[in-house]
């Protein structure tokens, strides 16, 4: 049986949803399953997994710098275990950007950091405007209207492809 460890760095949780779902593929192909986020990733042992997933979301167009301490800090262990990674962002809610190759969030976490995971991934990620405080509401509302997205601050929009997270889902489960 395979042990399998997902780590995710979410803000709002729309990535967690994401490794929830993919944590319940493993499972149902049989693998022991740990799902952490970044900050509980930092006192866990990589070596007592087969396999590691780490999915991690954009705000305001970066991701987290702990997620770039944590995967340069663990490469080499990452690189001996079967390993993907995933981003999420509101970008690839367009058709144009959501490929590893086209979105670029994901090139960029591929140049600045030392990892080059197995597998990659890219999903849309949610707007909820309501969970918001007033200057993420602001901002996020001002992005949206520069390209060209909702701006209801009423509403909210998921955008993630529940079946391309499922094809993701079975691809790393039979890595």
């Amino acid at each position: 049986m395979s042990r399998t460890l997902i780590i995710y760095s979410t803000v709002d949780g729309q990535t967690k949803a994401i490794c929830d779902r993919i944590a319940e593929q493993c499972k149902s192909d049989y693998q022991l399953v740990t799902m952490v986020s970044l900050e509980e990733a930092q006192s866990v042992n990589l070596s007592y997994f087969d396999k590691v997933l780490i999915g991690a979301s954009i705000r305001y167009g970066k991701h987290r710098p702990e997620l770039f301490q944590y995967v340069n800090r663990h490469r080499a262990v990452l690189n001996s275990k079967k390993n993907a990674f995933f981003t999420v962002n509101v970008v690839a809610r367009k058709p144009e950007k959501n490929t590893p190759e086209t979105n670029p969030y994901m090139k960029k976490f591929l140049q600045l950091t030392l990892w080059q995971p197995q597998q990659l991934g890219v999903f849309a990620g949610k707007i909820d405007y309501p969970k918001y405080r007033f200057f993420d509401k602001f901002m996020i509302r001002f992005i949206m209207w520069i390209t060209k997205g909702p701006t209801d601050t009423s509403g909210t929009f998921e955008f993630t492809d529940w079946d391309k997270v499922q094809e993701f889902a079975k691809a790393f489960s039979e890595r």
